[in-house]
Order: structure tokens, then sequence, then C-alpha cells
């Protein structure tokens, strides 16, 4: 772990020195962002900032190490488990148009979980990873959605629901193939269709198309070999989404200030910011995890530490549901074997930040990075 204190103290000082906060920011985040790349062995970074009112980029490094061809704003990366976010949007849009409730039990939109462990578990719990500690991933053997609903349809109970929560693929997967099933829709076109339009994403996908692969960056895994996210069972809800810093930005605008979407889609972006269950420090949202703002470094680190992904932790459920509020801070972590990405917002402050890499770097690093740029440009 290199030591941030350095550049926080210089960004933290340029930043009360000069309202121009553009004419000091290159130089803060390059301090931040260029010893990160360097530690981690990252070829490339687009990171973008929101504060004051004003959208900035950062490009560094390579997309491709094998042609050089340089990182950009419009750069394609795949940012995991961040996609679960979006997800989670599209499953609130469906309950705040009326077409899914969040509480009702999973068979009544998926049949084949009828009279399984999993049926009676809600919509909800799915979403919060608190139905069952379902695993991390699927079984090897389980290797496309039908063979997935099998086995969910096979599940037998390990803990009470709503006691244990267990960061999963499967349950999110689970989560928004439900909200397929109760529009009748493939999930891959309700998120090209309906979702990414609706909020303005026009380089966002789930599969990158011909014309926009030029600018699909090349990940790398920790043996420095290239290598893409590979189809798996519920990938597309789970892990699928693949953006640009242009178009993350754009994303993280939206959770800020949502006036100019449509009033379901702003009500779906406030069923997402709400509490559902308390887990350490912790509140798990619908894709999206929150804390009180202000918030300290360390409580965050721990937070989004592999202890909460790999290990069950103890959740109690909030009754009722907290609100969405402004005086939050709100985060996601993503990767895939050759990504890393960590986006984060704090409403009450207009501030957001994105970080995509093409290369799988341990979360800590990230958080301390965003941390360490959004504490010092917050007004």
């Amino acid at each position: 772990m290199y030591n941030l204190r350095p550049a926080l103290l210089t960004l933290a000082l340029a930043m009360t020195a000069t309202p121009a906060l553009a004419d000091d920011l290159q130089r803060q985040v390059d301090a931040i962002v260029q010893p990160l790349m360097q530690a981690q062995r990252i070829p490339g970074m687009a990171v973008a900032v929101y504060a004051n009112g004003q959208a900035h980029y950062f490009s560094y490094g390579v997309a491709d190490k094998a042609d050089n061809r340089p990182v950009t704003r419009d750069t394609l990366f795949e940012v995991g488990s961040v996609s679960k976010t979006y997800t989670a949007t599209l499953v609130a849009l469906a309950s705040a148009q009326g077409k899914l409730d969040l509480d009702a039990p999973a068979s009544r939109y998926q049949p084949a979980l009828e009279k399984s462990a999993l049926g009676s578990a809600s919509v909800l719990e799915l979403g919060a990873y608190s139905a069952d500690c379902l695993p991390l991933q699927f079984p090897d053997q389980v290797s496309n959605d039908a063979q997935a609903l099998v086995f969910l349809q096979q599940w037998q109970q390990k803990t009470e629901r709503g006691t244990r929560r267990c960061y999963s693929n499967p349950s999110l997967g689970l989560f928004g193939n439900l909200a397929a099933q109760a529009q009748k829709r493939p999930f891959a076109e309700l998120m090209r269709q309906d979702l990414l339009p609706s909020l303005g994403l026009k380089h966002t996908y789930l599969q990158v198309p011909a014309a926009e692969r030029s600018h699909y960056a090349q990940g790398y895994d920790a043996n420095e070999r290239p290598i893409r996210v590979s189809p798996g069972p519920f990938a597309d809800e789970a892990y699928g989404i693949k953006t640009s810093a242009t178009d993350m930005l754009a994303y993280l605008r939206a959770q800020l200030d949502p006036q100019g979407l449509s009033a379901d889609m702003a009500k779906a972006i406030a069923i997402t910011h709400g509490g559902y269950f308390q887990v350490g420090d912790m509140t798990q949202g619908l894709g999206w995890e929150r804390y009180p703002y202000p918030v300290a470094l360390d409580t965050l680190v721990k937070g989004n530490g592999v202890q909460m992904i790999r290990e069950a932790q103890a959740t109690k459920r909030l009754h009722p549901a907290q609100p969405a509020g402004p005086a939050y801070w709100y985060n996601k972590t993503g990767a895939t074997t050759g990504f890393g990405a960590y986006v984060a917002f704090v409403p009450a402050k207009g501030i957001a930040i994105a970080l995509l890499a093409n290369r799988n770097y341990p979360n800590d690093e990230r958080v301390r990075a965003a941390h360490a740029i959004l504490s010092a440009v917050a007004p």
C-alpha cells in the first residue's frame, strides 16, 4: 500500500488556496492515481470526478498494451459488480411502475421456485443478499441460466431469512431475473431498450457492439495476461456492464440529482438508495451500500473488504426501511478477472467519483484513492 497522505495534504491545500478547482485538480489527482497505478501494475485508468457543479475527466496509461492505445474518457471498461446497481435500478423501476412487488415471494414471478426453499424468500431479500447464505459464485458445473435455475430450485436452506448477509452473484442474479419474469421480457432487452436509454446512457452495454469494439479496453489478469469477461449464469444481471468514464459519471449524476428524469425513474433511484438491512456500520440498499456522511476511511475500507464479500455477516432487517437521504456516502466496488472499478457519491455535497481500471486490484486501494480525492474537493 502506498502512502496517500502527502498527496491528500497537497490537494487539500490547493483546494483551499484557490476557487478554481479545475486549475489544480489535474495535478493533484495525478499525484494520487499515478503512484497507485505503478504500485498495482495497472496499465490504464479513467477517473471521473464531479464537484462544484462540474465534471472532470482524467485519463492514464493504455487501454491495450498490444497497440499502446491510450485510455480516453470514452474507453469502455468492465465494471463487474457495479453492474448490480444497474440491475437494482431496473428492478426498482418495475416496482415504481407497479409491475413488481419487492415484498412478494420469489415464486410469484419465477414458477420454477414454487415449493423450493428460495421460493418463499422475498424479491427484496434476494436483492439485499439476505434470503439465505447463497454462494458467492455458482459452482463450475452451472454454466447457463437454465442450469442456474435448477441449482436455485434444489437449494437447501442454510440460514434463517433476513439474519445473514452473504454477498452473492446467484442471489443478485435471481433478483434481476425476477424483474424480467414479472414483465415477461428478457433481462437484456429491458436493460438495453428501457433502462439505459431512460438514464440517457448511450455508451453503456451488456454486449459491446461491433461499432464500439475499438473503444473496449483490454483487461489484464494477475499474471499480465490479456483477458475479458466470459459469459456465465446470470452474468448480465450480476456483472455484465461495460461503460465509459463519461457515461459512468452521467449515471452518478443521476444519483445525485434525478431531476430531468421521469417520475418513475426518480422514484426507482430513491428506492435503490433506501436502507433495508443493517450490516455493521454499513446499511444495505439495493445495489448501493451506504454510510452516514462524513465517514471515516477505516470504516469504508472495512465495509468494502474481503470479509464482507467472502464471509457471512450478521444482518438486521430495518422496519420500516430507512428512506433515501442526502447525508450518506453511497458506494459500490466491482471487478472481473481483468478489470477493477469503484464508484461513490455524496448527494449532500454534490460530489461523485468513478475509478475504472483494466486490472483487478485490491478494494482498499480503490477506496483510499477515492476517499482522498472526494474528501479534498467536498465544499
